[in-house]
């Protein structure tokens, strides 16, 4: 296991040392879990959000967002139309929210899906919850949770949320979670004004410390309509820069924690459209999440600028993924969930 100045020696790499990075954490990745990347089906259900974080485009107090929330039947179509093309696994992700309704929607959407095929996999990423709601979600049919800490460093949390967001409440989520049952992961932004090298080694040695099972970061693209973005707009050179060095994350991260799953993000891709996620596969990466639902919704649903809208479910837009993962030598392993190799080994 590397020191922690190992790893920001190794997040500084840059040219043909990073490539190297990332073709070993690749031949890494290749000799534990193989030349699959698994599917997940991406549902982005609500962008209703309590909360108020300075980096997000679907914040609370952000005006120019048009709000929706998707009714039972669109959700359980999305699902079904994931579970129908082979997708292993959903991903059904919203705002935050935490009343009762909205509690027990879910609870009986995951339900639903679980009446459609009780094999697929169901992750959930909804934010922050009591424990009596985690237990819920997971007695309902969800076997995994996503709830991104977004950094680990406490003063720097409390720069990015609001003055109702709190560092240890988030970390005692992702106790609670595990208390739960869940397979847990949780990821960070990459790149975030003032953020240093150093931050970011001590982020992979939460992933390690927290002992997760899933990793799904990206690099920190601003949104115009934030305080964060208006106070630190993007750059091409700024954003190559945040690519490169999310994809020494997660070479790093797959060098250190070797058996977890860990997302090729949508971010990647929107910094590099023609090959943002295949970069991330190369660098140890093992999921690709899909988004799902109309393309009208999913531009609502923007945490940050230019994000792809591009109809990846369309016939000849799966083709076109599964002719570039076969490129690089990898296969899409349809109808399989992809439980996380670590998890398997904890249990």
């Amino acid at each position: 296991m590397p020191t922690h100045d190992e790893i920001v020696q190794l997040l500084a790499l840059q040219g043909e040392s990073a490539l190297l990075l990332h073709r070993a954490a690749h031949r890494v990745k290749r000799k534990i879990l193989g030349n699959k990347v698994f599917l997940r089906g991406l549902v982005e259900f609500s962008n209703v959000c309590r909360c108020d974080c300075l980096y997000c485009g679907i914040r609370k107090s952000n005006e120019k967002v048009a709000r929706y929330t998707l009714s039972d039947a669109e959700i359980l179509e999305n699902a079904r139309f994931a579970i129908d093309h082979g997708y292993g696994a959903v991903v059904l992700q919203s705002g935050e929210r935490n009343d009762e309704n909205f509690v027990k929607r879910v609870a009986e959407i995951v339900s639903g899906i679980k009446k459609i095929s009780a094999d697929v996999g169901i992750t959930l990423s909804c934010g922050e919850e009591t424990p009596d709601t985690y237990r819920l979600w997971r007695e309902s049919g969800a076997e995994r949770y996503l709830l991104r800490i977004e950094t680990s460093d406490a003063a720097l949390f409390q720069q990015i949320h609001d003055e109702k967001a709190n560092y240890q409440r988030r970390r005692r989520s992702l106790d609670d979670l595990r208390e739960a049952g869940f397979t847990v992961g949780s990821g960070v932004m990459i790149g975030l004004p003032g953020q240093t090298l150093d931050q970011l080694a001590t982020d992979l040695e939460f992933f390690r410390d927290q002992d997760l099972d899933m990793i799904g970061m990206g690099p920190f693209l601003a949104h115009g309509d934030t305080p964060l973005g208006k106070r630190y707009p993007d750059t091409e050179e700024i954003k190559q820069k945040r690519l490169l060095l999310a994809l020494n994350m997660i070479a790093v991260t797959r060098l250190m924690l070797r058996d977890v799953n860990i997302a090729a993000a949508t971010s990647l891709q929107a910094i590099s459209p023609a090959d943002g996620r295949q970069r991330g596969i190369l660098a140890g990466a093992n999921v690709i999440m899909p988004n799902l639902g109309e393309a009208a919704k999913k531009r609502n649903y923007r945490l940050y600028d230019n994000k792809p809208d591009i109809d990846e479910n369309a016939k000849n837009a799966r083709l076109e993924l599964e002719k570039s993962l076969q490129k690089i030598g990898e296969i899409i392993a349809y109808r399989e969930s992809g439980t996380p190799l670590h998890y398997l080994k904890r249990q």
